[in-house]
């Protein structure tokens, strides 16, 4: 009856309800499908009554005061509650029951899709010198990031030496703690490749911007695993700071974080894709990563399948910074074209091998301690290593043309890098970064 019923309104509302969460709908009767028809009963209404679904519901016009009402009969009915309102991007958080779900969708024509509010993780396989990032000097200054302010929305960021005095701020969405901590690694590791100063190695292991400032936005767990919502939390944040802070902005977003992308009618549908193009909108540069899913085609994450930002695929330097003949992508790196046709990755960096920030105690510490690297730093491989290092070289543009947007910022990147003739852009993008042809 109750499993009847809720196929039913999946057929009526598909239009409304996002794949993830359709398939979960039917997932809850199958465990006890083949139980005795009275016991079925009672377990299919007992889920209906009673299980929670954590959902990101999207509204037309983001209007709230119909989220005001929509808060107020999810309390009335005991059905569920609204957990977070994303003003800026038009998007809620919320936990809804299915009967809930069911009651509440014919009323609330200002509803635009509903989507299963699923896991991201960090885009992580288990430099410099090759990006030719090196001493960049214009008019006779060298570029350094000064600044120039880039959030790291990730695990956290634990206070490094290399990082002293420059951690501008720090919030947490996992936790709710005030002081700067990276109970997993992986953020901190990607603060260094971008804004690494090299203090604690006489500046080896520094990175592009070494003077820009950092904001560590934690959105994922000590195992480097969030949802939608806090991804989403996380950008919120960063338009609203821009918004009350104008003086004193965040200017470039690094993001080393995906999952493989659901299939809708545009890109602009995917929540997260939304979100970033809502924070590019707003004035911020948000880099991305491709994703670690290659070498097969079609393997970009989400949100780097969205054709505003700039999505970072991984270069292979072989430890060979200075000899470019035997470069080439990295296995790992999210190919294109994505599913909406979009040629993507659109730059390499390098992403393998990457010696940056270690987090002592964090959870990467702990199980790969035979990557650390003296008593300081950390080696990891990914995208995820590539996107920071590419958010540092944009903030070397930014400093040197503060004027310039982030549509401007993509385009000195991708017009800069060096060329392979005849490989596939959707390997290689527009070539392999080069810092020293893209700074204005």
């Amino acid at each position: 009856m109750y499993q009847d019923s809720m196929i039913q309104m999946i057929h009526s509302y598909a239009v409304k309800l996002d794949q993830p969460l359709c398939a979960e709908l039917l997932g809850l009767h199958q465990s006890f499908s083949k139980l005795p028809r009275f016991l079925k009963y009672k377990m299919d209404r007992f889920l209906h009554k009673n299980h929670k679904l954590p959902v990101i519901i999207e509204w037309k016009e983001g209007n709230q005061d119909e989220i005001n009402r929509f808060s107020q009969r999810l309390s009335e009915q005991g059905s569920g509650r609204v957990r977070n309102h994303f003003e800026r991007i038009g998007f809620c958080s919320a936990e809804i029951t299915p009967s809930g779900l069911k009651e509440l969708l014919p009323l609330s024509r200002q509803i635009h899709r509903i989507y299963l509010n699923r896991k991201v993780h960090v885009t992580l396989n288990s430099a410099l010198q090759s990006a030719n990032a090196r001493k960049i000097v214009r008019s006779g200054l060298r570029l350094t990031g000064k600044g120039v302010t880039i959030a790291i929305i990730d695990t956290g960021i634990y206070p490094h030496p290399d990082l002293e005095g420059r951690i501008a701020g720090f919030t947490d969405f996992i936790g709710g703690q005030s002081e700067p901590y990276d109970d997993h690694g992986h953020g901190t590791h990607c603060a260094g490749d971008a804004a690494g100063s090299g203090k604690q190695s006489d500046g080896k292991y520094a990175g592009p911007a070494p003077e820009s400032r950092i904001y560590g936005i934690k959105v994922l767990d000590k195992h480097g695993n969030g949802t939608i919502e806090t991804i989403l939390q996380g950008l919120e944040w960063c338009i609203r700071h821009n918004e009350i802070c104008p003086e004193d902005p965040i200017d470039i977003i690094s993001l080393s974080i995906g999952t493989l992308p659901e299939i809708y009618p545009s890109e602009i549908d995917d929540p997260v894709v939304k979100s970033v193009n809502a924070a590019w909108e707003a004035g911020i540069t948000v880099c991305v990563s491709a994703g670690n899913e290659g070498p097969a085609a079609g393997t970009i994450t989400s949100p780097g399948i969205s054709s505003r930002v700039i999505t970072v695929g991984a270069l292979d330097d072989k430890q060979t910074p200075h000899n470019r003949e035997d470069d080439e992508a990295a296995l790992f790196s999210g190919r294109g074209p994505t599913p909406y046709g979009i040629s993507k990755p659109d730059l390499l960096v390098p992403g393998a091998r990457i010696v940056s920030l270690r987090a002592p105690r964090s959870y990467l510490d702990r199980t790969q301690k035979w990557n650390r690297v003296g008593d300081d730093y950390f080696e990891l491989s990914g995208t995820s290593m590539a996107t920071p290092i590419c958010a540092g070289i944009a903030a070397l543009i930014k400093q040197s043309q503060p004027g310039i947007t982030p549509d401007g910022i993509k385009q000195r990147l991708l017009e800069g890098t060096d060329l392979w003739q005849g490989r596939d852009p959707n390997i290689y993008g527009a070539g392999y970064i080069n810092a020293e042809r893209s700074v204005p």
